[in-house]
């Protein structure tokens, strides 16, 4: 487990700012404690010399002085590091979450269907939260054991010569002990890491089947099966703080023999006159410093390994090359097109290869993908739009230097609304139009106030309803932005007669604007008002029929 990942750095400038920054108040709080160390020497020599003489020497108020300033500087040092971490901690994890986002909108639904949704939304959730112990603690702590250890051990050793080779072979005993205690550390917290993401997947497969588990009564069985993988992850918790307390002895009571070796040898040659008293204090405060970076740096690990395996799962996910096998298309910009031009589009799907499929589309004209559930119309409206690797070509209509991302509206199958209202879900936005929301939800056919809170999941409305706020949602954005290619994925499959005749008539309105609409869909009313009807059999096969609207 590398204590610094460099990937960390190469994908956040706030990390490196925050190194740097680090690396500077570590100097300070270096240079406060060696002035710390001489000042009360200074003062204790100057003190005694002060009883003896039956006088205050004048340099012991400069001493004073000294003293007093040294700990000042070094308290200002440690508070510019805890906020510099505090603030890092904050824009490394937008920053992450927001690349990870990024990242995985590009890769598309067919690399989310291979993980678990569960596990991704807490590594992103409360796992890079973890990362507030990481760079508030641990990685302030690693930059000033690399400035501070080799100036204590240089400034003890112009201060006394053999107390700095004590310290010198004393210190390595520290990182071995540490390097052992992180290879036991190591399994265990990654068991942790699994078990919290474990235990997220059971809460939400618990949540979004509650409503079948309560119609066939095996609602409460779920406490006991949650309660068990919250007790696994309990003892599991429990067992990583023992070994951080174990750890933590380990480092201290190494640092302590060690300063005690430095002490014992400092008091025999204070006895027999081979060492000055001055000298003498300066090493006895200094010597603990020498050891307390190291031994801190040892302790943090443990804090921090939450956030360092957080970490770590979000830059494996950055690093994943192969989630779809080839680089998806709806973040490039394409070259302008007046048409959607399709040319021998096949997907290989592991049950059955679909297409080839041959079609050009002018801007007005509705496009219906037939056939049954399981044959592939959703796999061909994914190629359509980009995100799933395919053979073949797809020109979509726009301007030169668009992206098919933002030539293309999207409605899938299953409506994915979130908390807030239902304007809100209708323009994704916190602040939307209301005159274009109100346009969108009456040409859908749903009436319901916009101003209606929608919790997670869409609960709160009916399946019928969440259908139509997905369809509200394209037509608000095609309203908005103009985009001339329309996708939508079964959007009356939950829908009765009546409602089912707006969304057609939806339809044809976004074509009669000018753009390509292309559905996919087995419902008889929606082929019906087809200008282009596209069949796909069941072992993948492709027909393409033109002028059957009805």
């Amino acid at each position: 487990m590398k204590p610094l990942d460099p990937r960390l750095l190469r994908l956040s400038r706030t990390a490196r700012g925050f190194i740097v920054a680090a690396t500077g108040t570590g100097v300070l709080r270096t240079v406060a404690t060696i002035a710390i160390a001489w000042g009360i020497a200074a003062a204790v020599t100057l003190g005694i010399d002060a009883v003896r003489v039956g006088r205050v020497p004048e340099a012991f108020g400069p001493a004073v002085a000294l003293l007093g300033g040294a700990f000042v500087l070094r308290a200002v040092a440690a508070w510019a590091t805890d906020d510099l971490a505090a603030r890092a901690a904050a824009k490394v994890k937008s920053e992450m979450r927001t690349t990870v986002l990024a990242r995985a909108a590009e890769r598309g639904p067919s690399w989310l269907a291979g993980r678990s949704s569960a596990g991704f939304a807490t590594t992103l959730g409360p796992g890079l939260d973890a990362l507030d112990a990481y760079f508030g603690r641990y990685l302030p702590q690693l930059a000033l054991t690399a400035i501070a250890t080799p100036v204590l051990l240089v400034a003890i050793g112009l201060g006394d010569l053999t107390s700095g080779l004590i310290i010198l072979f004393a210190l390595p005993v520290i990182p071995v002990f540490m390097i052992l205690i992180g290879l036991a550390t190591q399994s265990l917290q990654r068991k942790q890491s699994d078990a919290l993401a474990k235990l997220g997947g059971a809460f939400l497969e618990a949540v979004e089947g509650l409503a079948t588990l309560k119609v066939f009564g095996r609602a409460r069985r779920q406490v006991g099966r949650i309660g068990a993988v919250t007790d696994e992850y309990r003892r599991g918790t429990l067992g990583v703080l023992r070994l951080s307390f174990v750890s933590g002895f380990a480092l201290e009571l190494a640092a302590s023999l060690s300063v005690a070796l430095v002490a014992v040898s400092i008091g025999i040659r204070l006895v027999d006159g081979s060492l000055g008293l001055g000298a003498a204090m300066f090493v006895l405060v200094l010597a603990p410093e020498a050891f307390a970076p190291i031994r801190q740096v040892g302790a943090d690990f443990h804090a921090a390994q939450d956030g360092v395996e957080a970490s770590a799962a979000v830059l494996d996910v950055l690093d994943d090359d192969t989630a779809t096998g080839s680089e998806t298309t709806a973040h490039l910009a394409a070259p302008a097109a007046a048409a959607l031009s399709v040319r021998g589009l096949t997907v290989r799907r592991p049950d059955v290869v679909i297409g080839p499929l041959d079609l050009h589309a002018e801007r007005g004209t509705v496009v219906v993908l037939a056939g049954p559930s399981g044959s592939g119309k959703s796999s061909l409206i994914a190629a359509l739009r980009g995100v799933l690797p395919h053979d073949g070509t797809v020109v979509v209509p726009g301007p030169a230097g668009a992206a098919t991302a933002d030539r293309t509206t999207w409605a899938d199958q299953r409506p994915r609304l979130v908390r807030g209202t239902v304007a809100e879900n209708v323009a994704l936005s916190a602040t939307p139009d209301a005159v274009d929301v109100l346009t969108a939800l009456r040409d859908a056919g749903l009436d319901v106030d916009p101003g209606l809170p929608v919790g997670a999941g869409g609960s709160g409305l009916s399946g019928g309803q969440a259908q139509r706020v997905a369809v509200a949602r394209a037509l608000y954005r095609v309203r908005r932005v103009g985009t001339p290619l329309v996708l939508l994925d079964e959007p009356t499959s939950a829908l009765d007669a009546e409602a089912e005749a707006r969304v057609v008539a939806a339809i044809r309105g976004m074509a009669a604007d000018g753009a390509v609409v292309v559905v996919a869909s087995h419902r008889p009313a929606v082929v019906a008002a087809a200008d282009v009807r596209v069949d796909i059999g069941t072992g993948g096969s492709v027909t393409v029929r033109t002028g059957v609207r009805a």
